[in-house]
Parts: structure tokens; C-alpha cells; sequence
């Protein structure tokens, strides 16, 4: 056993016995050789505040909390220093925040259930109570892997649960947190049995079956998953937190508008549901009921006025001017030591933004390498990883791969799919053509990525699968059947039109798949100029899924990559894919439309030229740019932050850039 580890045991055993010097000086000398060795951080903020040496407390939490700040035993700590010091009010958010974060902390449950009596706040009395008395129903073993488990301890902890499980096969809280270790792995199917066998076990247990319910939907089973938050509705009826689930899977249908009916409903019965109030703005701005939006988001904000979604939502709009007060109240927030790490995400990446349109370039730039320095960290996402994935797309995807399998798969011209890069047009070009009488736009369909996750063969045990090389043993019986499962599973998503759109941008990496299953679909790939595109993508803060735009050279090599892959589907299926360069459509759109009908096989309509005026739901975040006339507002963007994307033109090759542009960024 290390020293450090050797200390803190010793430090531990001292704090059971309330023999506080003692352990604190076992701490400090952790500390001396490590000054934010977190876990003597930790106890030595216990350990000043039984000594009533506040303010040592106080700083050892800010020194903790600025390597973690997402431990949610930190939070705890404060909230228990603040009541030491007389200031209620003060640890009763530092509590909220703690059980956010951990919800096994049974002592900052307590606290909030005897200050909810206090204050006769039955209903949050009531929960606080069903928790501590969850919680103190749990074996010690399980509660301990349920607080190592929300601190990202991962490994002890799927190991501590599987030994559990051994002796204790139908215990289902063991069961999920089993399936929340193989959630947070990304082994969402066998996340999804754990989670089936638990709710069959207890199925009058609410939080169990909305854990099913949410994993379904990560696994696009929306229909199953509705049918999951229905029951929750009907056995919960008073549970508005079943109810805004419910709204939040109507939307996912694309009924936008009843969602906003439902989230109404909830905000009426508790008008401070900051949450319920922001995912109505969700609602409404993908309706285009942007002045709504910005009042549901402001409405938002006002109840809880750290709640960065709020105002990252508001940048998000792109249209939106921050005020200076707004701008002033964002910067006070980030100086906030008790600030998730989700809400500085939101917070940097929303100044950012506020920062650029006031040309505070400095100020933005700072916000944007801290936002996605925080989600960057987060991530598992390597340039190394990816480049060897998109490699062996092209290794088994060569012309005697697609030679010995041969024709066929489900015959059908419905799909559309428009991919490449995230913001390089994809949205424009899928605006243009849902303007069209004969074209459905279904927005960002997963369905792809999940058929190639299920080719994988990933599990939980840490086996890799071996897709693509998978495919080669598809027959033709299954291809059919996997094409004809996407044409079904995405009716629900289209109206009446003969053909629709999948704008999944990740989907140009399984154009082989789709080949394979669906040979007569169409391929656009929305193509925009690599700094223009990177450097958009670098702004941006993506709901899921784009880990590699978390980072300059990411987003570079990236770049590179997709041009390599689409370059060798380009030979390998040639006359398959229809490239439109983002900045061809802004100088010629007529042109540019004409030429995509014409791949796509429909009648020229002068509703595609005047596509702003198309009424239909947007949920990216170009939904207010396309609302738009087409202009040249988004090239160039970089220019005032040349001097930051030396990075960016290191990894992006060079051939595919402006030499005045090199010269101007390495200048």
C-alpha cells in the first residue's frame, strides 16, 4: 500500500474516533507532497470543521471542488459547514446540489427533509423522506457501490455489484445499478435486460421502471418507451416529474405541440419547474415560436438563476442578444465554487457567444477552451480510436466486399439521407428539400447508428465486436429485413409524403451498411469549408454524440478522416453519393436545388427556393438561420480568432485550406 493511501486509512480511523488533530496531520502530509490529492482534500475539510477552523473548511472545499466539481460528498460538506456557521439558507442549496449529484447521501437527504418540515413543504418533505427511507433500506454494501458509483469509481463498483449479485440473483436495486455501470460503458442492451428482469420483479416501483423507460429511448424503442411512461402516468398520476417525461417523449414523436400543451399543464400545477419551463422553450423553438421560447427560457432562469441550460438555450437560438445585465450575471456565475460542471459547460459556451456579438473575441475565446476543455475531459473520445474505426471501414469496405455480396436488400426509394459534418449545411439542404411537396424532413434519425451498434456485438464484459468485418456475413434474407426495420421503425417520424429525409450527420461512417439494406436510397453529403465548419463545430455544445468537436486538433483530424472515408465511398460506390458544398448553395441556390432534384429524381418546386417560408419543426441548431433567406453571415467566422486555431490548421490538411487563410492563422 502507498503512503498516500496508507494515510488517509490512518486519517479515516482517527476521524471514526473523533481524533481530529490527529488525522488532520496525517492529511496535511498527504497534502504537502500533493496539494489537491482529492480524498485528503476531503477529510481534512471534515476535520477543520469539527475543529471549528471554518475557514481552513472552507478552503480545502474550494481547493477539492476545483479538481471535482461534480463530487457530490464535497457539496455535503459545504452544506454542512455553512449550517455550523449559522447559515441555513446557504447549506440547504449546498444539500439540493449534493443529493443532485450522489443521490445515495443519506445525510444531506436528512437535512432537507427536516428543513422542508420546517418550512411545511409537504410534498418535497415527502420525497426527501422516501429517499432516506430507500436508502436506509439498502444493505451497506449496495449503498456504498451507489456513492462510488456517482462519483465514477466504475470499475469497484461493477465489481463490488456483480459479487452482490451472485448471492443476491433478484435484488433489484443491485439490478440497476449494475445496468447504470453498463449504461454509463455505453452496453445499453445489457443495460436494458438488467433493466427488464428488475421492472418484472417490482413493477410497481416508479423509479425502476423510468430507468427502463430512459434506456429504451437511448436505444430508439420509442414506442416501447411510451408505452412504459404511460403506465408510469397511470400508476403516478400526482408525479409531475412521470408527467414532463411523458411530454419529453411526445416531442421525441414529433408532436411538439402537445408537448407544450403537457408542460403548460405541469408549470400551472408548480409554476417553479425551471425544468419543466425550459424543455417547453424546447418545444417551441423547434416550432419556430422563437418569442416564446426566450420567455420560457428567461422564465427559467429567473427561478434558478445558476440553471446554465436556460441560458446556453438562449445563445442557442443565435438570434438572441444577451443584455448587459444577462452577460454580467453569467460571468458572476462562473465564479460560483458550487457550480456543476454541466452548468459551467453551459455558462462558457452561452458567454461565449454573448462575448462574440459584443466582439469581446479574447473574452469568447477564453469561454470557448474552458467549455470544451470541461466536456473534452468528460469524454473517452481519442483521435487515435476514431482514425482506426473509420479505417477499417474503408479496409473491409472495398470493391470485392461489395462485389461477393452482391445486389439486393429492401427495395425501397423512400430514404434520403443527407450526412457529412455537423454544421456544414446538412440542416439548410434538409430545409430545402422538406419545402418539397413529394419530401418528408424526419430531422436526425438514429436508426443507422443503432443497426451498427447492434452489429458491433459490444458487451459489458469488455469484448469488443468486430464491425464492420461483421457485415460480411449478412445474407441477403437479412439485409432485406434489417431495410425494411428501418423504413418501419421510421414511419412514425414522417406524414404523408412518398420520400423523407435522415439528416444523422454521423451516418456518412455507415454508408456501406446502408448500401447493403437500403440500395436505393439517396446519399447527400453536405460538404462546408474545413475552418469555417470546424470552428463552428468547436462553438457549438452538442446535446450527445460529437466527442470529437470537443477540441481543436479533434475536430481537425476529424475533418481529415471524413474526407479520407467519403473520398473512398466515392470509389467504391461511385455516382452513389451527391456532394453540395455549403458555399455553392450560398452563391448559386437555384442551381444548387435544381441539381439535387434532379439526383433525388423530383419535379422542380419554387418551394424549394423560398424554403424559409416552409412551416415545419427544426431541432438543430441552425432552426433559426434556416428560417431564413440564405446569406453569407457564417463564412469567415473565425477570421477574429485566427490567432487561436493554430491547432485547427496543424491537423486539417493543408491542401484542403486557402494558403491565405494558413498564412493569416501561423502569422
Amino acid at each position: 500500500m502507498d503512503q498516500f493511501k496508507l494515510d488517509i486509512e490512518r486519517a479515516s480511523k482517527a476521524i471514526r474516533d473523533s481524533r481530529f488533530v490527529e488525522a488532520l496531520s496525517f492529511l496535511e502530509s498527504n497534502l504537502a507532497k500533493d496539494p489537491y490529492h482529492i480524498d485528503s482534500l476531503y477529510f481534512a475539510a471534515v476535520c477543520s470543521r469539527y475543529l471549528k477552523n471554518y475557514e481552513d473548511s472552507q478552503n480545502y472545499l474550494n481547493n477539492l471542488l476545483s479538481q471535482a466539481p461534480d463530487m457530490g460528498r464535497a457539496y455535503q460538506e459545504l452544506g454542512h459547514l455553512n449550517k455550523a456557521i449559522g447559515k441555513e439558507e446557504e447549506s440547504i442549496s449546498y444539500y439540493r446540489q449534493a443529493c443532485e449529484l450522489n443521490p445515495a447521501l443519506i445525510s444531506s437527504w436528512k437535512s432537507l427533509f427536516n428543513y422542508f418540515v420546517k418550512k411545511n413543504n409537504k410534498p418535497a418533505a415527502d420525497h426527501a423522506h422516501e429517499q432516506i427511507t430507500k436508502l436506509e433500506s439498502l444493505p451497506s454494501v449496495l449503498l456504498y457501490i451507489s456513492q462510488i458509483l456517482n462519483e465514477g469509481r466504475l470499475a469497484i463498483a461493477e465489481q463490488k455489484c456483480r459479487e452482490f449479485l451472485k448471492k443476491n440473483p433478484t435484488n433489484v436495486y443491485a439490478m440497476t445499478l449494475l445496468s447504470d455501470i453498463a449504461k454509463k460503458f455505453g452496453y445499453f442492451d445489457d443495460a436494458e435486460l438488467l433493466l427488464e428482469n428488475a421492472v418484472n420483479f417490482s413493477p410497481n416501483d416508479g423509479d425502476v421502471r423510468m430507468k427502463y423507460a430512459l434506456i429504451l429511448r437511448v436505444k430508439q424503442k420509442f414506442a416501447k418507451t411510451m408505452e412504459q411512461v404511460n403506465i408510469l402516468c397511470e400508476q403516478f398520476p400526482d408525479n409531475l416529474s412521470y408527467q414532463a417525461q411523458k411530454a419529453s417523449e411526445i416531442m421525441q414523436n414529433g408532436q411538439h405541440a402537445d408537448a407544450i400543451d403537457l408542460f403548460e399543464n405541469i408549470i400551472k400545477k408548480n409554476p417553479y419547474n425551471f425544468s419543466a419551463l425550459t424543455s417547453k422553450g424546447h418545444a417551441e423553438k423547434t416550432l419556430g415560436m422563437t418569442e416564446d421560447a426566450i420567455n420560457s427560457y428567461k422564465s427559467s432562469y429567473m427561478i434558478k438563476n445558476d440553471h446554465g441550460e436556460a441560458y446556453f438555450s438562449l445563445s442557442n437560438l443565435k438570434t438572441y442578444k444577451f443584455t448587459n445585465d444577462e452577460i454580467n450575471m453569467m460571468r458572476t456565475q462562473l465564479n460560483r465554487v458550487d457550480l456543476t460542471l454541466k452548468d459551467k459547460a453551459y455558462f462558457h459556451f452561452a458567454l461565449a457567444q454573448a462575448c462574440e456579438a459584443i466582439e469581446e473575441y479574447d473574452e469568447a475565446f477564453k469561454n470557448l477552451e474552458k467549455g470544451n476543455k470541461i466536456k473534452n475531459e468528460q469524454s473517452k473520445y481519442t483521435i487515435e480510436k476514431m482514425d482506426k474505426e473509420l479505417q477499417a471501414q474503408i479496409d473491409v469496405c472495398d470493391e470485392n466486399f461489395f462485389k461477393n455480396l452482391g445486389n439486393g436488400g429492401f427495395d425501397s426509394k423512400d430514404p434520403i439521407f443527407i450526412l457529412g459534418l455537423p454544421r456544414a449545411g446538412s440542416t439548410l439542404i434538409e430545409q430545402i428539400l422538406a419545402s418539397h411537396s413529394m419530401v418528408d424532413g424526419t430531422l436526425e434519425l438514429p436508426n443507422i447508428l443503432s443497426m451498427a451498434q447492434g452489429l458491433r456485438g459490444d458487451d459489458i464484459y469488455g469484448n469488443e465486436g468486430n464491425y464492420p468485418k461483421s457485415m460480411e456475413s449478412l445474407t441477403l434474407e437479412k439485409r432485406t429485413e434489417l431495410g425494411k426495420l428501418f423504413i418501419d421503425d421510421t414511419r412514425m417520424h414522417r406524414k404523408d409524403a412518398p420520400r423523407f429525409t435522415d439528416k444523422m450527420p454521423n451516418n456518412f461512417r455507415h454508408i456501406g451498411l446502408i448500401h447493403l439494406i437500403l440500395p436505393n436510397a439517396k446519399i447527400i453529403d453536405a460538404r462546408r469549408y474545413p475552418l469555417d465548419c470546424c470552428f463552428s463545430m468547436f462553438k457549438q455544445l452538442f446535446a450527445q454524440g460529437q466527442e470529437f468537436t470537443y477540441g481543436l486538433a479533434e475536430a481537425g483530424s476529424y475533418y481529415n478522416s471524413y474526407v479520407k472515408l467519403m473520398d473512398h465511398w466515392d470509389e467504391v460506390l461511385p455516382n452513389k453519393i451527391l456532394r453540395v458544398n455549403n458555399e455553392d448553395v450560398i452563391d448559386d441556390l437555384e442551381g444548387q436545388v435544381k441539381r439535387m432534384l434532379d439526383f433525388l429524381e423530383l419535379p422542380f418546386e419554387e418551394s424549394c427556393i423560398t424554403f424559409y417560408e416552409t412551416d415545419r419543426s427544426v431541432r438543430t441548431a441552425s432552426s433559426e438561420q434556416v428560417r431564413k433567406p440564405v446569406n453569407r453571415s457564417g463564412q469567415g467566422r473565425w477570421k477574429p480568432y485566427a490567432k487561436n486555431l493554430r491547432a485547427l490548421v496543424e491537423n486539417i490538411d493543408n491542401n484542403l485550406l486557402k494558403p491565405e487563410d494558413i498564412t493569416l492563422i501561423k502569422s
